[in-house]
This record gives structure tokens, C-alpha cells and sequence, in this order.
């Protein structure tokens, strides 16, 4: 039993190591392919790039796990399908769960060290990796012109060169678009040719320019909608363009705080989000209240009027009377009942956003908190197709294994997605958005598990084709002559004609 046992972990894995880099170098491909723009141009160590890409690789490792899983499990059963490996078990009395045995272990240990990964791993590298992007989206940019390209590497300028020439840097054909200043004003530039240097500290730009024009778009102080311009002829033109605010933003911007917590920092996080939004529905709904806009409501917010104190607050009993005030009267109503509209209106949308937001943030939290769970289950399940689905096709190689796992990883992708998508809009709560794919794959994993127990086949077109003769057989019995199935019923319809 334990050499069966480890021919069986000999054969599974090998191609579960390959499967899984392979899988792994496809992503980090995506990864690269990203972020490549902002690599390049700007003179990185080596450390840094790869430090990058490290973190990268294990951002990547939840999205790659799975599928490696079922595509080594479907190539392994099928290699010893195919070989009879599989056939030879079965007749020395060995059913199939316990030829599985070893590796259903395998597959509960990687199922247990992803759970890690994705808990205490990935967010730290999240977390890194983002400071290391911020980090490089905060340094210069290297000044690399491009013969006829725009080089857009300025905040609201854009410079294009016809020639540059590589030995003395002298440019010609200088076309230089300035849209800095805040009037509204744009400047254009052309010169015949020119020097652009960074300084040593790369916070400046020296332009020296020869025998240019320049054109000045202004507007009118006084007729706003009047376009006017300006132009001026050079010899020789000097300038500075500061570049210190070229900046990526604020690296707290760059993710969402849930991807960098585990999931006891994600449950605090969630409780204290839940406090901010119930304080800021306050905020929002007793201005309102203190307006008298919903001193008659019954229906909103129940329990949040409940615990506002409406002592001193008065309903609108001047309704009726409205009609017999004097015109000036009703213009002051009027005016007055307009102001406190736009006050509660104004402080109404302030709190709005913030409790939008917090909203916002409690369900990428929910959804990263469960994503630390379904990650497992997934993985498993995964395994419980490929497995069985491996056995029934007893293909091995790359080719059929490839476009089954291929079909079935999309499948999940898009019912996670989708899923995911609309837990993080709020449309379902985040248990059913994420566990969804779960509740789908879970059945189709019993269905082939006893398929292939049971040593049915399950793409063999004889075992369907009896099973919908006798169902046909089943219904013709209810039906009457003239609509039943096969030639009795097309002789029947034959007399019927005539």
C-alpha cells in the first residue's frame, strides 16, 4: 500500500511544482506588463525591480494556486489512466478515494498553507509592494526624448523634438505645449532648435531655445468668451521649468486599507467602520430633522429617530394658513423656507460622502475577509474536479487537461468576479458574493467524485443516449398515439393526413 502511495505522490508532484510556476511566470508576465511604463525611464536597481517582482509573484500566489491544482490533478489521473496505472489499482481491490488518499493530504496541506499566505503574507507584501510603486512614481522621470513623440513625462506640458542628436543632446524641430498656468493661458513654442538639461537634483529644467516664435492664448479679463493671442519672435530664449511636483500621489491612495490587513485587523477595521457610519447617518439625518424636513415622517430611519431628542422640535402646523398671508409675507416664508433647504441640504451632503465612503470601505473589507476563507475551500475543490475528471477522460499530457482546466478556471473566474463585484457594490452581502462560486463548484465536484467512484463514464455517448431512450420510453407511455415518439407516431400522424 505504501509504495502505491508513493507512486502515486511521485506522479502528482512533479507536474503540480511545474504546473504551478509555469502558472506563476504567466502571471507575473500580466504583472510586468502593468506596471511597465512606470519602470522604465528611470534608472532602478536591480533590488528594487526585484524586490517588486517578488512581491508581486506572491500577490499572485491565490490566483495561481487553484488552477494548478486542478490542472496537475487532471494530468497526473490521467497519465495513469492512460497508462493502466489507474486500471491495475482498481483490480488489485483499491478503490479510487483510497488511491486518492495521499494526495487529498497533499491538497488539504496546500489548502492550509495558502490560508496562511493569503492572511499574513500577501497583505505585507500588498502593503510593500505599494510603497515600493509610490516610491518609484515619486522619483524624476529620466529626460528621454523620442524622435516625433510627445514626451508627456512634465505635469501639464508636452514636448516633442524632431531629431536629437545623441552626442551633443542638441535638439531641432522644438515644439513645447505649456498649459501651466491658472489663468487658463496656453503657451506654444516653436524653435529651430535647443538645449533641455535636468539639473543635478532633477528638480529643474534649463530650455535654452534659438530662433523661435512664441504664441500665447490668453482670455479676456472682460469678455471671457473672446480669445485672443499673442506672439512673440526670438533669437535666443532662456528659461527654468520647476518639476517638483511631479508626484504619483499619496501612497494611501494607491490600495484600499483591507488588502493590507489580516483577518483580525479587517474585523477591527469593520467594527470601527460600522461605529463611523452609524455616527455620520446621525450627523446626517438630525440636521434634517432640526429643519422640520421630516418631522412628520414614519417611515425612514426608525431607529435612528428614536434615538435622536426631538424635545423642542415643533411640527409644521403653518400650512393651512399660508394661503391668507400678505404677498411680502409669503415671500419671506418663501426666502426663509429656502435657506434652510440649502443649509440642510449642505451639511446633509457633506456627511453623505463621508458615510459613502466608510461604506464603501466596509465592503472591501467583508469582501477581502472572506476571500481569506474561500481561497481554501477553492483550492480543494478544485482538486475534488480535476481528480475524478482525470480519471474518467484517462488523458494525460498537456493537451486535453489544459482546455478542460481552462474551460473550468474561467467558469469560476467569471461567477467570482461577478460575485465579487457586486458584494463590493453593496447589491448582495458579501457571504453570498463570495461564497458563490463555492455553492456552484461544490456540486459539480460530488458529481464527478461519484462518477468516477463508480468507474461511470462520464463523456461516453451510449450511456446518455440509453438513458434518453428510456426517458422518451417513459414520457411515450403518457402521451397519446398521435404524439409519441418513433414510428408508431409518425405512422400515426401518416394516417391522420390521409
Amino acid at each position: 500500500m505504501k509504495k502505491i502511495h508513493k507512486l502515486v505522490l511521485k506522479a502528482y508532484v512533479g507536474p503540480l511544482l511545474a504546473v504551478f510556476f509555469i502558472v506563476q511566470f504567466i502571471l507575473m508576465m500580466n504583472f510586468v506588463w502593468r506596471y511597465i511604463d512606470e519602470l522604465t525611464g528611470k534608472g532602478l536597481a536591480t533590488s528594487t525591480i526585484a524586490e517588486l517582482l517578488i512581491c508581486g509573484s506572491i500577490n499572485m500566489i491565490p490566483m495561481g494556486l487553484p488552477l494548478a491544482m486542478l490542472l496537475s490533478a487532471i494530468m497526473t489521473m490521467g497519465n495513469l489512466g492512460e497508462n493502466f496505472e489507474l486500471l491495475a489499482m482498481k483490480s488489485a481491490g483499491l478503490s479510487l478515494m483510497r488511491i486518492l488518499k495521499p494526495l487529498i493530504v497533499v491538497a488539504m496541506m496546500v489548502s492550509v498553507g495558502s490560508f496562511f499566505i493569503q492572511n499574513n503574507l500577501v497583505p505585507y507584501s500588498n502593503q510593500r509592494m505599494y510603497d515600493i510603486l509610490y516610491d518609484i512614481r515619486e522619483q524624476r522621470q529620466e529626460l528621454k526624448f523620442q524622435d516625433g513623440v510627445f514626451f508627456n513625462g512634465l505635469p501639464d506640458m508636452s514636448i516633442r523634438v524632431g531629431h536629437q542628436n545623441q552626442e551633443t543632446g542638441l535638439l531641432t524641430d522644438v515644439l513645447i505645449y505649456d498649459t501651466r498656468s491658472n489663468n487658463g493661458n496656453m503657451t506654444t513654442t516653436l524653435a529651430d532648435s535647443g538645449y533641455i538639461h535636468m539639473s543635478a537634483d532633477k528638480t529643474f529644467l534649463y530650455v535654452t531655445l534659438f530662433n523661435g516664435r512664441t504664441y500665447e492664448h490668453t482670455r479676456n479679463s472682460q469678455w471671457y468668451d473672446r480669445n485672443t493671442m499673442r506672439q512673440h519672435d526670438f533669437e535666443r530664449q532662456d528659461g527654468t521649468i520647476p518639476i517638483d511636483k511631479i508626484s504619483g500621489g499619496n501612497a494611501s491612495k494607491q490600495y484600499n486599507e483591507s488588502q493590507i490587513r489580516n483577518m483580525v485587523e479587517l474585523e477591527e477595521l469593520m467594527d470601527s467602520l460600522h461605529i463611523q457610519i452609524e455616527e455620520t447617518t446621525m450627523a446626517a439625518y438630525e440636521p434634517l430633522l432640526k429643519q422640520q424636513l421630516f418631522s412628520r415622517d414614519t417611515t425612514i430611519l426608525q431607529s435612528v429617530k428614536s434615538a435622536v431628542d426631538r424635545s423642542g422640535y415643533h411640527d409644521i402646523n403653518y400650512y393651512d394658513s399660508l394661503p391668507n398671508l400678505s404677498m411680502r409675507s409669503k415671500a419671506k416664508v418663501y426666502s426663509k423656507a429656502a435657506g434652510a433647504s440649502r443649509s440642510a441640504q449642505g451639511a446633509y451632503s457633506f456627511d453623505e460622502h463621508s458615510s459613502k465612503v466608510a461604506i464603501t470601505q466596509l465592503y472591501r473589507s467583508e469582501v477581502e475577509w472572506h476571500r481569506k476563507l474561500t481561497l481554501p475551500v477553492a483550492i480543494i475543490l478544485f482538486f475534488m474536479i480535476g481528480a475524478p475528471l482525470g480519471a474518467i477522460i484517462k488523458k494525460g499530457g498537456l493537451g486535453l487537461p489544459i482546455v478542460i482546466s481552462v474551460i473550468f478556471f474561467v467558469f469560476y473566474y467569471v461567477v467570482s468576479t461577478s460575485g465579487e463585484k457586486m458584494a463590493k457594490e453593496g447589491t448582495w452581502e458579501s457571504l453570498y458574493g463570495m461564497w458563490l462560486p463555492i455553492v456552484v463548484l461544490t456540486p459539480i465536484s460530488v458529481y464527478l467524485t461519484i462518477k468516477a467512484t463508480n468507474d461511470s463514464s462520464l463523456l461516453d455517448m451510449d450511456w446518455y443516449d440509453v438513458r434518453i431512450r428510456k426517458f422518451r420510453r417513459a414520457v411515450s407511455k403518457r402521451l397519446p398515439s398521435w404524439m409519441k415518439f418513433g414510428k408508431k407516431g409518425d405512422e400515426h400522424k401518416t394516417k391522420r393526413r390521409k
